[in-house]
């Protein structure tokens, strides 16, 4: 889901509100969640399994909103933690018993998955298994002899095994498929562009967060659907060229909920808004819209840009699920993706490097501490480095700002459970609904905004901490106080090493993204197949969407890492523009037409001189030419643009910086 606008980094209380308000399919991935943690807690008490306060964190990591991708990555995930505990039974042979080989093994196994994490597809979990390789060692440094540290090793992999099988059973049973998610992921959007025609002002932000989250993930259910049968292979491509057509809608009503002479009448607007809930309940309940009529007035009288609205909203609702075939153009096929395992900078980008130097050194410094001092009721600090540390300064700090305040959220939580819940429970039920309870209130905070979902998975991981301390219901509030006080540590030596050694701004990033997302659109009027022009225009939204969260991220950055209040106004405006020239560049598009004006307004932007472009665009002459009225509504938003945005970005920018 695309951030709000970046006007507001750190959200305030009515913010706060609007994050944790409920959504389609939030109260139901919270219970699944909770259940799957309570199920392990339930089964690990059986076994009595070690470390079972992992296990239960483990599950956070494995599910996904549907079926298929919460089993595959279950299972795929287990499938490494097997070879990788088969590595360190080997790497144990040879260090078990020599505290330094043992340090350097850990050292090195870290600095080397840490650096395939940054380099290749492993990122979203090559650090939990360095995490977990680094924590197995350390703690076979404690056993008395090899066999007892053969059976430690079984049961470490019954300990991550647990959570998997869990996960695959209960999703099976009760996540819901790709298929649905398509429909449900449809019918909000199509509800929201209902409202916005009726109530512009009340939606504003729903139907900008529309656009802003590309189609991307619907795609991917589209994929998966066929792959466990949820739809039949005839409807995809019918349910594609639905989610292009949801495209063309919610771009229609944002011109006409925008402009003012864009604006439909209620003659128009009631059977547009009253068609798009219809298609809305039907995309819901498992079906798809077809043969769609809309019987409107005549629009001859509508101003041009109304006009321009309504044809592109009749176009895409009568056209929703329909193929378009052209006898000159082939079908639209993905863009092979370039590369395989390893990203294609992995071996001559630096920064790879120096990520896994900068978390191996937080990690070891960690472990070195709570050895040294023989204090291992702090070990979180060691398992925190690695759940907190990112490629970039920004991404970092505010991940460990989140966990920070997830820390102190879950350590009252886990308290409160051990002095009020703890005494008058008796058995593994009673533990096992505590764990309910406090992973579902953490699940609805991971698996809601992104803006706050790490501080959900600090909360889960400090609460199991607390309150599972082995296969019964413990009352030991020390455990819980140590631990805490560890993921406190672990934060304060990830921030102070990602702060000051090597840092790495997301202002490159930025600037790449800038150049990529303006030749997106100019490709985009190139393309003469619609349904490859609309997926290009979602990526190009989407992008957009990223470019300011990366921008509104630098707040998180410190003075001598961030760059200096011009160059973040600079970049926030030229944002802003792209923004404002979504819809034209579109409209235009889709009627094949507008190259020179979409190059223009490229150069436009790309001039230091905003306004040098602006005579090479002469405005509409009359109201009846459509490609000149938008090529006039892309000038008009621009100059708005160029004459307020300095001003307004660096007042932006000087409340980022007074946050």
């Amino acid at each position: 889901m695309a951030l709000p606008a970046a006007d507001r980094v750190r959200p305030g209380a009515a913010d706060i509100l609007k994050l944790l308000a409920p959504f389609p399919g939030r109260a139901a991935m919270a219970c699944r969640i909770a259940l799957i943690c309570a199920l392990t807690a339930y089964v690990t008490s059986a076994y009595g399994t070690m470390e079972a306060a992992i296990s239960a964190y483990v599950v956070f990591f494995l599910n996904q909103p549907d079926r298929v991708m919460s089993i595959v990555q279950g299972v795929a995930m287990l499938v490494l933690v097997t070879v990788f505990i088969g590595i360190v039974l080997v790497v144990a042979m040879f260090a078990l018993d020599n505290p330094l080989w043992r340090v350097a093994c850990i050292a090195g196994l870290s600095f080397g998955l840490l650096f395939v994490t940054s380099a290749s597809k492993l990122r979203p979990v090559g650090a939990i298994l360095a995490m977990i390789i680094g924590f197995l060692l350390d703690e076979l440094g404690s056993v008395p002899f090899g066999e007892v540290a053969t059976r430690a090793l079984l049961y470490a992999w019954l300990m991550t095994a647990i959570p998997f099988a869990v996960s695959v059973c209960v999703n099976l049973l009760l996540a819901p498929s790709p298929r649905r998610l398509v429909g449900r992921a449809l019918g909000r959007r199509l509800r929201i562009a209902a409202r916005a025609l009726l109530k512009a002002e009340e939606t504003r932000d729903a139907l900008k967060a529309c656009l802003r989250e590309g189609d991307a993930s619907i795609r991917t259910w589209l994929k998966l659907s066929a792959v466990d049968g949820s739809s039949a292979r005839a409807d995809i491509p019918a349910l594609g060229e639905a989610t292009s057509s949801t495209l063309a809608i919610l771009v229609a009503v944002d011109l006409a909920a925008r402009e003012p002479s864009g604006r439909l009448p209620a003659s128009f607007a009631a059977p547009i808004a009253e068609a798009l809930e219809n298609m809305a309940r039907m995309l819901e309940a498992g079906g798809y819209p077809v043969d769609i009529e809309l019987d409107l007035p005549d629009i001859k009288e509508l101003p041009t840009l109304a006009r321009i609205a309504v044809e592109d909203l009749q176009r895409a609702v009568t056209r929703f699920a329909v193929i378009e075939t052209d006898a000159n153009t082939e079908s639209p096929r993905p863009a092979a993706k370039s590369g395989g395992f390893f990203l294609p900078d992995a071996f001559t980008n630096p920064e790879h490097v120096r990520y896994a130097l900068k978390t191996t050194a937080a990690a070891m410094f960690c472990y070195l501490l709570y050895t040294q001092i023989n204090w291992p009721g702090i070990h979180t600090c060691f398992i925190t480095v690695y759940m907190v540390s990112l490629g970039t300064t920004a991404e970092t700090v505010e991940k460990m700002t989140l966990r920070i305040g997830g820390c102190f959220i879950g350590a009252i939580l886990g308290t409160a459970a051990i002095v009020f819940m703890m005494p008058v429970t008796t058995s593994a039920l009673g533990l096992m609904a505590i764990v309910f309870i406090g992973s579902w209130f953490a699940a609805w905070i991971a698996f809601g905004s992104p803006r706050i979902a790490y501080a959900g998975f600090q909360i889960a991981l400090v609460f199991f901490m607390c309150v599972i301390q082995g296969p019964a219901p413990a009352f030991d509030l020390t455990i819980a106080r140590d631990r805490t006080i560890g993921i406190l540590i672990g934060n304060v030596v990830v921030y102070l090493i990602f702060t000051r050694v090597w840092p790495v701004s997301v202002a490159g990033r930025v600037d790449a993204g800038l150049i990529a997302l303006k030749q997106q659109w100019k490709k985009i009027a190139t393309l003469a197949d619609s349904r490859a022009r609309r997926m290009q225009a979602a990526s190009a939204m989407a992008r957009l969407g990223a470019l300011e969260q990366d921008l509104a991220m630098m707040h998180y950055e410190p003075s001598w890492v961030r760059p200096d209040a011009q160059w973040i106004a600079e970049r926030r405006n030229a944002l802003a523009k792209l923004g404002v020239l979504e819809t034209p560049i579109f409209l235009l598009a889709e009627r094949n037409s507008g190259d020179t004006a979409i190059d223009a307004w490229m150069d436009r932007l790309s001039s230091e001189n905003g306004s040098s472009g602006a005579a090479a665009m002469p405005p509409a002459e009359t109201e009846t030419d459509t490609f000149a009225a938008l090529q006039n509504l892309g000038n008009s938003r621009l100059s708005q643009l160029e004459h307020a945005a300095p001003t307004n970005a660096a007042k932006g920018f000087t409340t980022h910086a007074a946050a």
